[in-house]
């Protein structure tokens, strides 16, 4: 062999002498009729023993009858060596004429010889047919190749050499993530196990492109090479051959004009002379490269349904089972693909820049590009539906883990396992923002403490966000204090089926994140659906805002304390039902119940005894007929009486209306700030849902049937609620009050005897008997509808009403549960 290697004569003399042996005939046939030398040559075995490449005696035949493997050696060093170990077998080929010499003289056969495979690609209709060819060479023998680093190296030659732009962006960070890869020793011995595989497979698509053979010929040889591998593991290691020789001609296309060594080897590959023509093969190239990065697509979808977790999709599920039908059929038409992208490329550098000019090839790329696309299609959207499949099992199996985890017999070391299952598992990432530095932080800063976790959506009002924000702010100022032991987490809940978020959303979430001095989680696409389900059904959420509180060992100690902390703030530390229920024992009918932390003009005109009328509703004319009338009773009674208009739970923009009457015809005092306004509303229906919470809204002690008759004069007209200093004396409807109060010349003789207030009392008590107005509650279906109520008035059972409403009032009243 060295002998022949260092005579010319050896290798030149052949090319001018006669062909007298059948394989040598044979290659003369495949010039001047490929299709059926071709279809002759697969079905010819009789030398399959001599061929080092194949392992199964089928493709022989293939290999054999390709010369062309001389003017391979010659063009190709590296790949020559291998051919050079075997003695016998390159000596009957370097000694005979082949295809690609006699394509030399005559290029207008390689054009005759290519367009004749491209008619034999589309002439194979059926597919049936030459698919159980295919299958019949698959034959695993159990070795499982993890090709996902090879496939991460495959697609980073490929997408530098057809300059992916989007790769090109983010390509330092995956070359970090390659290079990293590189060096690990796993990742090495892999490489070496499958370097000679791969060169092999390399050497096949070079030489078999020089010698025109047909391309389902050369797919079903390289099948039969891989027939021990997976299906993945074959499309793998034939992209990474092909990427080896593609990656070779663009390297040195990139380098020739900076590097003397790349620029001899370009110019022995015609590079100079191709290049300098971009123009005329810029069709050619787009061609390749949307071919090249289908074949990826396709390969990492295969790839993809290979690394499919067992354990949440079984083989045999249809929707698994659907696409591996399909898995045979890509991986063929991408290695066929790869056969026609290294016939093309071949052909340019043998045969020049003039090759590239014809637009029948850039149509069969086209044409290979469009079958492949329709199959990356069917396989992605088979593997979307798989995906799905899985990420059901794994909610279902997440939201069991939250069942198991908030069981109540449960007992934990600390808050952390379950902080983690809400919010966020892993630790690659700081899943909080911290309100006062506006860092994010480890959920570790939440370890073994009192946790207030604020579950809203993004329709936060800004009256809500404000008050809470005052009540937290409040506790912090003596941070020693018991009441301030407690961190708050706000959790929003967005609507995950439009991912990514819409600025619009993304917008709102960080503008209510800026103005929380809590915590708050990074990202809300962090809490994941299981987590939403579990929050939705578990703990009741539907769109108001809860407040789920956690103990430091991560227990739930109240649902929702959103309605203690309105009605107690702070002071209701620890936030568990127990301290609830400690403080509505402490409670009674007062009037600093209803007004505590919301005005503290009140609180003093109740420290210096004033008589007080608080009242409300949105009836202009009612209003001053009220007010007018109280103030002349009082000056008729000489008494000390103050009026504070305190709004309506729902119509705010007609209360912002009434509020600017009462001050223009100064009828008495109001608040002018609507979050006062909705304070005190959310109080009072925080103060029913309390106790429905407690399960004791049917309570008969007097308070409790108090607040129930003043949330349901608010449903049905003017109200007011009569106090002399702290204590409450008549709670009366618009129907009643401004009757009792007109009625005073018939009352005023008791005055001097019972008082102003108890005189009061008796006449409107009398009138309120007659009068009795009906009681009415209205819940919408985003709260928690207790099953049956009793009338604050008679103590029945109230009736039950589906009700539609409307209350003609685009931005009520935000947050009211009524």
């Amino acid at each position: 062999m060295d002998q022949q290697k260092a005579t010319p004569g050896a290798l030149q003399a052949p090319l001018t002498g006669p062909i007298s042996n059948p394989t040598a005939a044979a290659a003369q046939v495949l010039v001047n009729n490929p299709s059926a030398a071709a279809q002759a040559l697969l079905n010819n075995r009789s030398a399959t023993d001599h061929h080092p490449f194949h392992k199964n005696p089928v493709a022989g035949p293939q290999l054999i009858s390709n010369p062309g493997v001389g003017q391979q050696l010659i063009s190709n060093p590296g790949i020559a060596q291998q051919h050079i170990s075997t003695p016998g077998f390159n000596q009957s080929f370097i000694n005979k004429p082949s295809t690609a010499q006699a394509l030399m003289k005559n290029p207008s056969a390689s054009h005759a010889l290519i367009r004749a495979d491209r008619g034999g690609m589309l002439s194979m209709s059926d597919d049936n047919v030459m698919m159980k060819q295919i299958l019949a060479t698959h034959a695993p023998d159990g070795r499982d190749v993890d090709v996902r680093p090879l496939l991460s190296l495959v697609e980073d030659i490929l997408n530098r050499a057809t300059e992916h732009v989007d790769y090109l962006i983010k390509g330092t960070r995956a070359q970090a993530e390659i290079e990293e890869k590189a060096q690990q020793a796993n990742f090495i011995a892999m490489l070496e196990a499958l370097t000679y595989t791969i060169d092999r497979i390399a050497c096949e698509l070079s030489y078999k492109a020089l010698g025109g053979s047909d391309a389902h010929a050369t797919t079903t040889a390289i099948f039969n090479f891989l027939s021990s591998y997976t299906w993945d593991a074959k499309l793998v290691l034939s992209l990474s051959a092909f990427a080896l020789n593609y990656g070779e001609f663009w390297l040195l296309a990139q380098i020739y004009s900076t590097n003397q060594l790349a620029k001899s080897m370009a110019i022995l590959r015609q590079l100079p002379s191709i290049l300098e023509n971009t123009a005329p093969l810029k069709p050619r190239f787009d061609a390749l490269n949307n071919l090249i990065r289908t074949m990826v697509d396709v390969t990492r979808c295969v790839v993809e349904l290979k690394e499919l977790p067992s354990m949440y999709i079984a083989r045999d599920s249809p929707e698994l089972a659907t696409a591996m039908t399909h898995i045979p059929t890509a991986v063929y038409w991408t290695i066929r693909s790869m056969v026609a992208c290294a016939t093309q490329i071949t052909s340019l550098t043998t045969m020049g820049h003039e090759y590239g000019r014809s637009t029948a090839e850039s149509w069969e790329l086209s044409t290979l590009a469009h079958k492949l696309q329709n199959i990356h299609e069917h396989l992605r959207q088979q593997l979307n539906f798989c995906y799905q499949y899985i990420e059901e099992r794994k909610d279902v199996e997440t939201y069991q883990i939250l069942l198991n985890l908030f069981d109540p017999n449960v007992i934990h070391i600390d808050n952390m396992k379950v902080l983690k299952a809400l919010i966020y598992a892993r630790d690659d990432k700081l899943p909080l923002l911290d309100g006062t530095t506006k860092r994010q932080v480890s959920l570790d800063v939440l370890r073994r403490k009192n946790v207030l976790l604020l579950i809203s959506s993004l329709e936060f009002s800004s009256d809500e966000l404000s008050i809470l924000e005052q009540i937290y702010n409040d506790s912090r100022i003596h941070p020693g204090r018991l009441e301030s032991q407690y961190e708050v987490v706000w959790i929003p809940i967005v609507d995950r089926s439009i991912i990514p978020l819409t600025d619009e959303t993304r917008t709102k979430f960080e503008t209510l994140q800026s103005t929380m001095p809590w915590y708050s989680v990074e990202d809300p696409l962090i809490i994941q659906k299981p987590v939403i389900r579990f929050i939705k059904e578990v703990w009741h959420f539907r769109t108001k805002p809860i407040l789920v509180v956690l103990d430091p060992q991560g227990k739930v100690v109240s649902p929702n304390a959103i309605h203690m902390m309105w009605i107690w703030g702070s002071t209701a530390f620890p936030f568990t039902t127990l301290r609830e229920e400690a403080l509505w024992r402490e409670e009674t009918w007062r009037l600093e119940l209803l007004v505590d932390g919301i005005d503290p003009m009140i609180l003093n005109w109740i420290k210096e005894g004033k008589y007080i009328f608080l009242y409300g509703g949105d009836d202009v004319e009612w209003v001053r007929r009220f007010a007018t009338t109280a103030r002349s009773v009082a000056s008729a009674a000489r008494i000390p009486l103050e009026m504070v208009y305190v709004g309506k739970s729902s119509k705010r923009e007609q209360v912002k209306k009434v509020t600017a009457f009462i001050s223009m015809e100064k009828l008495s005092y109001s608040w002018q700030d609507q979050a006062m306004v909705w304070f005190f509303w959310a109080r009072l229906e925080s103060m029913l849902f309390s106790k429905i919470q407690l399960g004791r809204a049917d309570d008969t002690d007097p308070m409790m049937q108090q607040i129930k008759k003043l949330l349901s004069y608010d449903r049905e007209g003017g109200w007011a609620v009569f106090s002399k200093g702290s204590n409450i004396v008549v709670n009366g409807h618009s129907t009643t009050i401004v009757p009792a109060l007109s009625g005073y010349d018939e009352w005023k003789i008791n005055v001097a005897e019972k008082g102003f207030d108890l005189a009061f009392k008796e006449y409107h008590d009398k009138l309120h008997d007659v009068a009795h107005p009906c009681c009415r509650f209205e819940f919408p279906t985003t709260t928690r509808i207790p099953e049956s109520m009793r009338c604050p008035e008679c103590h029945r059972i109230m009736e039950k009403y589906t009700t539609f409403l409307c209350c003609h009032d685009e931005q009520g009243i935000p947050g009211s549960l009524f």
